[in-house]
């Protein structure tokens, strides 16, 4: 990445590397779009005990997201496995120190959407979704999921929401991202960076 393009974020925790597959996936659809570049960041880890601490740079994958990744990217997706039907602590966590954007409209018209892996096919991945969402709609961006034209959707016997995409990774977490999966991931990268793209230019056309 040069760093002069415009970015969609793809923020996500990890626990068992599906979610950062989806990611990458994800990562692989923005960058379709001439114009437009992916940037991956991840999220650390948080415990209930104060005197557990995190390495400030993660042993493999994505480095650390920091409030300016967010604050200047023209589009977000956010990953996590699904916790009880809910995001992630870690991040959550990271969502909940984003006040300061918050209160200077930083992500006001941003398109946002979203994904999630969970070990059971019921096991939370719509209502995780949905939850996911709401902190996006406080911040003032602009939802989008996957439309039924990625006729993955039809397909798929395993993971795949219009809420966003989803992949199934079975009790012991080793199931790996098939191939519709991936292709919904695709085309929501994709999608999200044509929206990116032009909400920047109604944004600066407004201002």
């Amino acid at each position: 990445m040069s760093g002069s393009l415009p970015y969609v974020l793809i923020l996500y925790y990890s626990r068992s590397g599906a979610t950062a597959t989806m990611a990458q996936q994800m990562a692989a659809g923005v960058e379709q779009v001439a114009g437009m570049e992916a940037r991956l960041r991840t999220v650390p880890s948080v415990s209930p005990t104060s005197e557990a601490t995190t390495p400030e740079i993660p042993d493999e994958g994505a480095i650390y997201a920091e409030l300016d990744d967010l604050r200047h990217c023209s589009g977000l997706a956010l990953g996590s496995p699904t916790r009880f039907g809910n995001m992630a602590a870690p991040l959550k966590y990271f969502l909940d120190t984003t006040s300061s954007l918050w209160v200077n409209g930083a992500l006001i018209d941003k398109p946002a959407s979203a994904f999630t892996s969970s070990s059971s096919l019921h096991g939370g991945q719509e209502s995780t979704l949905l939850t996911m969402l709401v902190p996006l709609l406080h911040h003032g961006m602009v939802y989008a999921g996957v439309p039924y034209s990625a006729t993955e959707l039809l397909a798929t016997q395993s993971g795949g929401t219009p809420y966003g995409s989803s992949h199934l990774a079975g009790p012991r977490s080793d199931r790996s991202v098939d191939e519709h999966e991936r292709a919904l991931c695709v085309a929501q990268g994709k999608r999200l960076a044509k929206l990116a793209l032009a909400m920047q230019k109604m944004r600066e056309e407004a201002s």
